[in-house]
């Protein structure tokens, strides 16, 4: 029971939420439209989140690597800084991981074709190039921009083409609004970490610029996230053949709300009291989604 709580602290439950709700907000929309297929959707659900555990279970290996890691971390415990983990073994499950969400995108090439493999390669180099590498993404400032595009655009875009077989205005703007709600996501993670990133060398954007501009980046992208699905609430507002309900406003309502609260406590906590809000950021994203994946299917 222990190794198995080891094991799930590995994965970080918390912000597993990133990668589902690219998918599902790809499924309501299709759902919405009458393109719906289960069985793309779900392999593409899988794909994502073993995608993103194979993805955390790198990061914290080669954190351990690079010494970026210590014990009595502020943020949460690390199995393999600790010793519960033996290094070697967390590098084999990280590979293992990878390797079978690869297995579960070719299961993808009927639907999507063979245009969809680029962009499978692309995400597992991107899964390892986060942390390793000659030039390790989230060590150079660019985790953000990294989880924009692979936790927002690719999942939500792809997830949308494999199972409707086609490219949507609403899908692209869907995966941007996911992208900024993932990076906050990251925005909490990095905002807790600064001085311990800053005396391991990882330059994060929040190293960079500090933290009353990881603040100011936080809020924006928030309202940001709302205001790409603009063109969605004038439908929901004034509808039309393919009306959602009103109560669809209730999505991005709670999620500014929550938002707002959430950012305003970031600004007065520093250390292990920002560990929740990392889990509230994520949890409010995915609140937003399901909100949203009912409107569109019911």
């Amino acid at each position: 029971m222990k190794q198995l709580k080891i094991w799930l602290e590995a994965m970080r439950l918390r912000t597993l939420p990133v990668s589902i709700s690219g998918v599902l907000m790809a499924i309501g929309i299709t759902a919405w439209q009458g393109r719906f297929e289960w069985a793309p959707a779900i392999l593409c659900l899988v794909f994502a989140l073993l995608a993103q555990i194979a993805s955390n279970f790198a990061n914290e290996y080669y954190d351990y690597k690079k010494g970026s890691d210590k014990k009595g971390r502020v943020g949460p415990r690390r199995g393999v800084t600790e010793g519960d983990i033996k290094p070697k073994t967390l590098r084999n499950v990280t590979y293992l991981t990878l390797a079978v969400a690869c297995a579960i995108g070719c299961c993808l090439i009927p639907y999507g074709g063979w245009k969809i493999i680029p962009v499978g390669v692309l995400v597992a180099i991107f899964v390892l190039a986060y942390s390793a590498g000659p030039y390790p993404l989230s060590y150079h400032g660019l985790g953000e921009l990294t989880v924009f595009i692979f936790y927002g655009l690719v999942p939500v875009i792809a997830s949308y083409y494999v199972i409707a077989h086609t490219i949507d205005a609403l899908a692209v703007l869907a995966s941007m609004t996911i992208g900024f709600m993932g990076v906050n996501v990251l925005l909490v993670n990095n905002y807790r970490d600064m001085e311990d990133d800053a005396e391991a060398g990882k330059n994060t954007a929040v190293v960079i610029f500090g933290r009353q501009m990881a603040s100011t980046a936080y809020l924006f992208n928030g309202f940001m996230a709302i205001a790409m699905l603009s063109p969605l609430w004038v439908i929901v507002y004034f509808g039309d053949k393919m009306m959602l309900p009103k109560w669809t406003f209730l999505a991005p309502a709670l999620y500014l709300i929550f938002h707002v609260v959430i950012w305003a406590m970031l600004n007065h906590r520093r250390g292990a009291k920002l560990n929740p809000l990392l889990g509230l950021t994520a949890l409010n994203m995915l609140l937003f989604t399901i909100i949203m994946l009912l409107a569109f299917v019911i």
